[in-house]
């Protein structure tokens, strides 16, 4: 027998089925850091860059909302979901680091795990869209769930 929901009896892949879940509040925090660098940093003016393209942390968070509301379009098995809402902070935390928090909020059958760390990814990579005119020497270093409430267990990270 296996342990994975995402394979059958002959070993193939399945989508689980939470028909049988009850519907309970479900929350999930993914954890982005992104190195971007002194030479970017020094161009933000009160925590945001205004560059051609628009401002870049407030692009990158409505990038972020958009990825958590198509997430089932780019991880398979995961089922689409109605998000009750989803809050995306970004924090310059020295002169060279960011930290991009993505909460998700639903109230559903099945968790918004992958939701949350789609949204801060999906920021991540727009604000290294946004800035690489200044340079290309970004990294996203880490992409971590954090919390995850409701469903069978809690998980604090």
């Amino acid at each position: 027998m296996n342990n994975f929901t995402h394979i059958n009896e002959q070993n193939q892949p399945k989508m689980v089925n939470v028909s049988d879940k009850k519907i309970t509040k479900r929350t999930a925090i993914a954890k982005a850091t992104m190195y971007l660098g002194e030479e970017i940093i020094s161009h933000f003016t009160n925590d945001e860059l205004m560059t051609k393209k628009g401002p870049v942390f407030q692009t990158a968070i409505i990038a972020g909302i958009q990825a958590v509301k198509k997430t089932s379009d780019i991880i398979p098995m995961c089922h689409p979901l109605l998000i009750n809402g989803v809050d995306i902070d970004i924090n310059i935390t020295d002169k060279e680091h960011v930290d991009v928090f993505c909460k998700v909020t639903i109230e559903g059958k099945t968790g918004v795990e992958m939701e949350a760390l789609t949204g801060a990814s999906a920021t991540c990579l727009t604000i290294y869209d946004m800035c690489k005119a200044i340079s290309q020497k970004m990294v996203i270093q880490e992409v971590k769930l954090i919390e995850k409430t409701g469903g069978k267990s809690d998980v604090k990270n």
